[in-house]
């Protein structure tokens, strides 16, 4: 039998993580991970809030609530054994409206069905005595969420990879897919602008941002269509970091995937505020000036981006006023910690996150993996996609060693 050749395209934190799994189980194949950047975790994986997420508010019974979970267990022991970041700060959800004290009970309700340990709710009273700053109605504490550095999780599953004999190459672009009945093939370009041919069994796209382009290149359906959402931070100054001592989040909209401006602690001692949701004008556009004509064209002639638009203008109008105002967004911050100011931020480094949009304007709310020959496509993987990297990969595995 031929030594199977598997071929990755993207090292973020899941590329990188499928890699070392089929290492695991499969020793003999021939792995290569290839990245157009010159690092690994360049993008979604270096830019997030560093949250390993309990598995508060997802379906049961969906990929969410089952890999981010099963993800949760894999993870610590990960960090553990390589001796990473990992603390168990908590994590309160807050409400401040007795509409929001209902929902909480909604959450609670779905954490234990999900299996979500020591998940309890509590009044003002309890609240304060776990974060004495913080003022609401009600509260959701999750004590085993945690927080972890994913950047460094990154680079020591690429080391694993490395060692288990796979290959990880950067600054190799892929230009070009194809398929045949024996193989597929990747063409990548290099600094020196020559173009290289690898030809591969299968190959798993893990490209988030980039994962529209290469599913065109592939020849494959597109829908949905990934629209990339900057989320802008602020840091609180040192000396104002003692007003939170974990993970401070509102109770969430259920209408939108994404968890409204929150307060969370860092491995390495930061405080970020943070983020709100706009739509990104290009890509990787990680800064208010970065766009992309083109990129911005294709996000806007996709007729769910108008769909979802039209039915929540209101609120883009609003996270728009956040985003370009420190005023607001400490105003938004307030709602959880109501000693904040304007002058305790200081702004730091956005991120912008792939999330999946149908033609019929619908957030996709569950991670998406679809086939197509010999190709297999991550199509949606947002939050909690790290916590739930090893997971997703142990998923993964079997679709990319598959005949």
């Amino acid at each position: 039998m031929s030594t199977e050749r598997i071929g990755i395209i993207g090292a973020g934190i899941i590329g990188l993580a499928l890699a070392r799994r089929i290492a695991q189980v499969r020793p003999e194949a021939r792995v290569t991970v290839m990245e157009k950047e010159s690092r690994v975790a360049a993008h979604q994986t270096g830019h997030n809030s560093g949250v390993v997420h309990a598995g508060l508010y997802y379906r049961p019974d969906s990929l969410k609530a089952t890999l981010c979970r099963r993800g949760v267990g894999m993870l610590r022991d990960y960090c553990a054994e390589r001796g990473l970041p990992y603390e168990q700060v908590g994590k309160v959800l807050v409400a401040r409206t007795a509409e929001e004290a209902a929902r909480l009970r909604d959450i609670e309700r779905t954490a234990t069905a999900n299996g979500v340990p020591g998940v309890r709710l509590l009044g003002p009273e309890g609240l304060r005595e776990l974060e004495p700053h913080v003022r609401g109605v009600a509260a959701l504490h999750s004590p085993s969420t945690a927080i972890t550095d994913y950047g460094a999780v990154a680079e020591a599953l690429a080391a694993d990879v490395r060692r288990a004999g796979g290959r990880v190459l950067l600054r190799t672009p892929v230009i070009g897919l194809r398929q045949d009945a024996d193989g597929a093939d990747v063409l990548t370009g290099d600094p020196r602008g020559e173009r290289l041919r690898h030809r591969f069994d299968r190959v798993v796209v893990c490209a988030g941002l980039q994962g529209d382009r290469l599913v065109r290149l592939a020849g494959a359906a597109g829908d949905p269509r990934i629209v990339p959402f900057r989320g802008q931070y602020h840091e609180l100054l040192p000396e104002r970091r003692h007003l939170v001592r974990g993970l401070v989040y509102p109770v969430p909209d259920p209408r939108y995937p994404f968890l409204g401006v929150h307060l969370t602690r860092h491995v390495h001692g930061e405080v970020l505020a943070g983020p709100n949701a706009i739509l990104a004008t290009a890509l990787e556009g990680y800064r208010a000036r970065d766009l992309s004509v083109r990129e911005l064209a294709t996000t806007l002639t996709w007729p769910g981006f108008w769909r979802l638009a039209g039915r929540h203008w209101t609120t883009g109008v609003r996270e728009m006023a956040v985003s370009v105002s420190r005023a607001a967004f400490a105003r938004q911050a307030r709602r959880l910690v109501p000693e904040l100011s304007a002058a305790d931020l200081r702004p730091a480094p956005a991120g912008v996150r792939a999330q999946a949009l149908g033609a019929d304007g619908n957030l996709l709310d569950d991670f998406a993996i679809a086939e197509h020959g010999r190709f297999v496509f991550v199509r949606n993987a947002p939050s909690p996609a790290a916590t739930s990297s090893l997971a997703i990969a142990e998923h993964l595995a079997p679709l990319a060693l598959a005949s």
